[in-house]
């Protein structure tokens, strides 16, 4: 007896494909907009609520954020100078101890560019300093 095989159809398979792309497309889209409506209509509903108290308590609420804004910016920003600090002082530590930490070769770089710069002005007012005397001996 003779199995007979199953044609397999690659438009019908495509199609298929298609049709399971777009309905999961539609249902996952359509989800969100009504969930997007819902979120939208609760946000209205709770500012048409809360516009009273808002307006009420401003006196009182404005001050209170500003202060509160201004402690927490305060925490946040000491507390970054705070690390920041503490690396630069592991850095350093790194450096003075020769352990060669990142950057290192630029600040090495840096100090020798600033010494070369340093003796070529003391150079400098050197000769113009002979030159002066000079002049002033020949007056």
């Amino acid at each position: 007896m003779a199995q007979i095989q199953p044609r397999h159809d690659p438009q019908r398979h495509q199609l298929s494909h298609q049709v399971a792309k777009t309905t999961t497309a539609v249902t996952l889209g359509g989800s969100l907009m009504l969930l997007s409506g819902l979120t939208l209509a609760a946000t209205v509903i709770g500012l048409v609520l809360a516009t009273p108290l808002l307006v009420i308590f401003s006196p009182v609420l404005v001050p209170a954020a500003i202060t509160v804004f201004l402690i927490l910016a305060g925490f946040i920003t000491s507390g970054g100078f705070g690390a920041v600090a503490s690396f630069v002082f592991y850095w350093m530590y790194r450096y003075a101890t020769g352990k060669h930490p990142i950057g290192a070769d630029q600040i090495d770089s840096a100090r020798d560019k600033i010494a070369h710069a340093a003796h070529d002005v003391k150079d400098k007012a050197e000769h113009y300093g002979q030159q002066h005397v000079k002049g002033a001996q020949g007056t």
